[in-house]
């Protein structure tokens, strides 16, 4: 029978998708890393602004409010424009504007606003309410704003309340290029970049060795499940082997000869014409003999169906079902000593139905291998273990060539070794030449 071969795992892949994963982690790290990085400058500009808006406010634009200005006087507008214009230019400012409480435009560096008057948003309100100086982002699609000619749609903007010495509270207001703040992100993400970029690569390295390392325990577990399956296949292969052989060699000789002995004393009592005692004694004796001989193969073919069909554990319980399994043993020759302490509470049905197999299974090799005369099945207990040895005076084997060469026999034994092993137990095997044999399950209740 050919092995089953299960799609190999490919570390040459496993490598390849570990390192696109990589890269689209580096490709998201430096999207995040450029987001913040442009908020943190936005918020940066923002704190510039509002400083450098308050300074003048305080500094400049305070002082250089006169009456004249105030009642709209275009010399005293211009005179106003050449000082605010002395401090813009260095600070690269785009725009600026002062409003009295109207909403009227007292000075503006594009002359067409001068004297127009537009609505109060709820944030130049409040700076004139409280004196909290106000940034935000500003939309040039506004109507204040018809007549920039920007070719970015946004300006940061700064409100801050400015109280001449003589009147009433006014709003002055800045406008900065949209440019600082992406400068300043280009700055912020130019000191990020490097270090959350390293880290991450450094990480990479330092996992792909975990990666290649998980890859080849991965096609280490796929080897041994294939073990596991081969075995199991080979195990149920030469069960049904061995089921065959048997019926072919013992119930069916036995019902063939049984059908032959019929027969003949068929023909011999069609043949009689007067009774004869001797003739009617022999065909008893033929007759007791075929008996005995289809109740021989009744009893072969209950123990395959036992075989085939292991008995509700349930039901009968897992001491009854081992009392049961040993019981046939003494019509081989081999005299069986059972000895079960159980714990209080039930076994789990897993463990019970793991130690039926395995005496099942360690009883099979002792009929056909160990030529033994004893056999002893004994069961004890812990409070969290239930152990089983099965014990006989065969001729024992080696364990190790034995397990290493399946195909010649004890396959059964090597596939419950890893099945006690996944449900958490131990099973180990003793033996040598001439001494018998000694298995020890452990398994947890």
């Amino acid at each position: 029978m050919a092995d089953v071969r299960l799609p190999p795992v490919s570390l040459r892949r496993i490598a390849i998708r570990f390192i696109l994963i990589s890269t689209l982690g580096l490709v998201a790290l430096a999207a995040i890393t450029a987001l913040i990085s442009r908020r943190i400058a936005t918020q940066e500009a923002i704190i510039d602004a509002r400083r450098i808006t308050t300074v003048i406010s305080d500094g400049l634009v305070r002082q250089a409010v006169t009456p004249e200005l105030l009642a709209g006087d275009p010399a005293a507008i211009a005179t106003f424009g050449e000082v605010v214009k002395s401090s813009i230019v260095p600070l690269s400012m785009v725009r600026t504007k002062l409003w009295d409480q109207s909403g009227r435009l007292l000075y503006s560096d594009e002359p067409r606003l001068i004297g127009q008057r537009f609505p109060f948003g709820e944030d130049a309100t409040a700076v004139l309410a409280t004196g909290v100086t106000h940034a935000e982002v500003s939309d040039l699609t506004n109507a204040e704003n018809k007549f920039d000619k920007s070719g970015d749609s946004r300006l940061l903007e700064v409100y801050a309340r400015v109280t001449p010495a003589n009147g009433k509270p006014l709003l002055f207001e800045t406008y900065f290029g949209y440019d600082t703040i992406r400068e300043s992100s280009r700055r912020v993400w130019r000191s990020f970049a490097p270090v959350a970029i390293g880290a991450l690569l450094l990480l990479q390295l330092l996992q792909f060795p975990l990666a290649w390392r998980t890859a080849r325990r991965l096609r280490r577990s796929q080897d041994e499940r294939e073990h596991l399956l081969n075995a199991a296949i080979e195990s149920s292969s030469a069960e049904r082997r061995r089921i065959a052989r048997d019926l072919h060699d013992g119930t069916v000789q036995d019902l063939a000869g049984v059908s032959l002995e019929l027969a003949a004393a068929s023909r011999r009592a069609s043949k009689r014409d007067q009774p004869d005692s001797a003739a009617h004694e022999d065909d008893a004796r033929l007759l007791d003999h075929a008996s005995a001989r289809v109740r021989t193969a009744i009893t072969s073919l209950r123990t395959l169906l036992v075989d085939l069909y292991p008995p509700n554990l349930d039901d009968t319980g897992i001491a009854q079902a081992l009392s049961d399994l040993t019981s046939r043993l003494s019509s081989r020759g081999i005299e069986p000593h059972v000895a079960i302490d159980l714990p209080d509470r039930p076994l789990r049905r897993e463990t019970s139905a793991l130690l039926h197999r395995v005496a099942q299974e360690a009883q099979r090799n002792v009929i056909r291998h160990a030529s033994a005369t004893e056999m002893t099945l004994r069961i004890t207990h812990d409070p969290s273990h239930v152990m089983m040895d099965v014990i006989d005076d065969g001729s024992g084997f080696d364990v190790d060539v034995a397990l290493a060469r399946p195909a010649e026999g004890h396959v059964g034994l090597r596939v419950l070794q890893d099945l006690v092993a996944e449900a958490g137990g131990t099973m180990t095997i003793h033996s040598d030449l001439g001494v018998g044999t000694t298995i020890h399950v452990e398994l947890p209740q």
